[in-house]
């Protein structure tokens, strides 16, 4: 049964190319749709990584909030409380909840 399936798709012929075509339009889909937009959203959080400086509050992926108060090369010294220094690598510095948690103090700020 299964071999007669095989055969009869083999007798259509030119369907070659059309299969081809297809799988690479499916792969330009994946392209656009999912490889891309990924490489977009690295290239900003390393943006974003870079552009940290002293005295920019942050949050950290595990929720930690801090003040930058050192940097290196690869790692970041934050301060978590009063004389409470914690140092974690760049890439641990969520660029979305750090944002947004600017975002809140700045507009509580301004409220008082």
């Amino acid at each position: 049964m299964i071999l007669s399936a095989i055969l009869l798709q083999a007798a259509g012929g030119g369907g070659g190319y059309s299969m081809f075509i297809l799988m690479g339009a499916m792969f330009v889909v994946m392209y656009f749709f999912m490889i891309r937009p990924q490489q977009k959203r690295q290239k900003e959080a390393q943006k974003f990584r870079e552009s940290l400086k002293k005295g920019d509050t942050v949050v950290t992926i595990g929720g930690m909030h801090g003040k930058v108060i050192d940097m290196d090369d690869d790692t970041i010294t934050l301060e978590v409380d009063r004389a409470v220094k914690l140092k974690f690598e760049k890439s641990a510095i969520s660029q979305e909840s750090s944002k947004k948690y600017a975002t809140q103090t700045t507009a509580t700020a301004e409220a008082k």
